[in-house]
This record gives C-alpha cells, structure tokens and sequence, in this order.
C-alpha cells in the first residue's frame, strides 16, 4: 500500500461472505429442508429450524394453493397446531410431513352454499306464491264477471216468466212453446253456471244464481200445468147464485123446479123469497 503499509489479502473475500453467512445463520437458524405430501403432489420446502407449524403452512400456502386455515399438518401420523415449533415437533432436515385439506373448511363451504341454496329456494317460493296470489286473484275476477253476466240474463228469465204469471192468474191462454223456450233458456244458464270454476265469494255468488234458476224453473212448471188445465185450482172453481122469486099475481109456481145435476166443482146456493 502507499505509505509502506502491508496489507493481508489471502482470503479475505470469502472469509467476509463467510461471516456474513454464519450471522444470518445465527439469527434465523440453520435451514432444514421438509418435503410435503399434498395430493398427488410433492414439494420440498426450505425453511428455517426454529420456524413455527403456522409459518410453515404459510409457506406451504404458496406451493400449494390452499390457504393456511383450510390446513391439517400431520407428522408421524399426528396433527400438528399452528404455535408448535418445528425442532420441538421432532421436525429436522429431510422431515416428511403430510398436508391434507381441512374438513371444517369443506363442511363450512357447503353450509355457505346450503344456505346460499336455501335462499335462492326461498326467493323461488315467494316468487311462485305471488305468482299464485295474482292467478288466483285473476281467476276469481273472471268468476264474478261469469255469474255476472249470467245474473243478467237470470234477470231478463225472471221478469219473461213472472209476466207469464201474470197472464195465467188473469185466464189469458198461453201458447205452450212459450213456457218450453222458457225452459230452453232457463237450462242454458244453468249449464253456464256449472261451467263456472269459483271459490269463497264468487262460488257463494254462482250458488245463488243456480237457486234463483231453479226457482223459475219450477214456478214455470206450475205455470204450464194450470194453462192446460184451467179448472185444476179448486180454489178458482166457478160459483153459481141461483134465486127463485113468486109473486101474488099467480103466476109461477111457488115450488122451485127439482135441481139440476152440476159438476163437482160448481157450488150452488138456492135463496127463495117470497112477497105478499
């Protein structure tokens, strides 16, 4: 060197790295190698001696994919926790250890896709009853505007056969192809009525409207009977006032003519007065 200074160089260099190793080795640990089992798969892993079972799988993590949490190391056939350190679980260099898949996380991961299941489920069901909701609400709007259009036909049969009433009670002859398209038309409504799905209020409705159709039906009935046979009320039967009168002036009889056979259904009632 200048100035006359002698300088030992043999050496040096690698004697440097040399320190620099053996401090990093000092602080960290000497370094083992572990080979793990995962799957199929096989991995060599270096790491140092003092690291713990939860640094390891951190590691392991990055070779293999799966998340520390969802690990299960296993060493001579038993589990090891996360805090254990390599050295005091009999880990040394060349170790082999085995790396399975957690169960917790699995079962964990089904029931989150159970429950994400179930709601979807749940959706759908809400989804369909309200779709039935609406359909049923549909139908039964239809079924109140069927009775109601059979209502008003009802009416228009009930008035047509009330008038018919009228004129039988006042003896006017009715032409019987009245009471049978009458009938016709009295049996078409009732077939609509029957042709009526409905259920609570519009079912009640559709009842109604069946008896009214029946009432008419039979009124109409009773009707035809007494216009072929207008004497058939005994009620109605004819009443028949016979008087005899004699007088002082000799003529007539004083003795009423022997009485005339009458029909069942003729009452007779004879008075007889005499005048001085």
């Amino acid at each position: 060197m200048p100035g006359g200074m002698l300088v030992r160089g043999d050496g040096d260099d690698s004697n440097l790295h040399h320190n620099h190793e053996a401090a990093a080795t000092s602080s960290a640990g000497p370094m083992i190698k572990i080979d793990v089992a995962y799957g199929s798969a096989q991995h060599q892993l270096f790491v140092p001696s003092h690291s713990t079972v939860g640094e390891l799988k951190k590691q392991i993590a990055e070779e293999t994919g799966l998340e520390p949490d969802k690990q299960r190391v296993l060493f001579r056939g038993k589990e090891k926790e996360d805090d254990v350190h390599l050295s005091s679980a009999g880990m040394k260099d060349k170790s082999k250890i085995l790396v399975l898949e957690n169960p917790t996380g699995k079962v964990k991961k089904v029931e989150e896709m159970a429950n994400v299941e179930e709601k979807v489920e749940e959706l759908i069901a809400r989804k369909e009853s309200k779709v039935e909701e609406i359909k049923e609400t549909e139908e039964m709007s239809k079924a109140f505007a069927a009775v109601g259009r059979v209502r008003k036909e009802v009416d228009k049969l009930s008035e047509r056969v009330a008038a018919i009433e009228v004129a039988v009670n006042s003896g006017t002859k009715i032409a019987a192809e009245e009471f049978d398209v009458s009938a016709e038309l009295l049996m078409r409504e009732l077939l609509k009525l029957d042709g009526i799905e409905a259920e609570g209020e519009a079912k009640l409705q559709r009842k109604a409207e069946v008896r009214r159709v029946q009432g008419c039906h039979e009124t109409l009935d009773k009707l035809k009977t007494r216009n072929s046979n207008p004497f058939h009320d005994s009620n109605k039967a004819a009443s028949v006032t016979t008087k005899w009168e004699t007088f002082d002036s000799g003529m007539g009889s004083s003795t009423a003519p022997p009485p005339q056979p009458m029909s069942s259904s003729t009452k007779v009632t004879e008075e007889w007065e005499k005048f001085d």
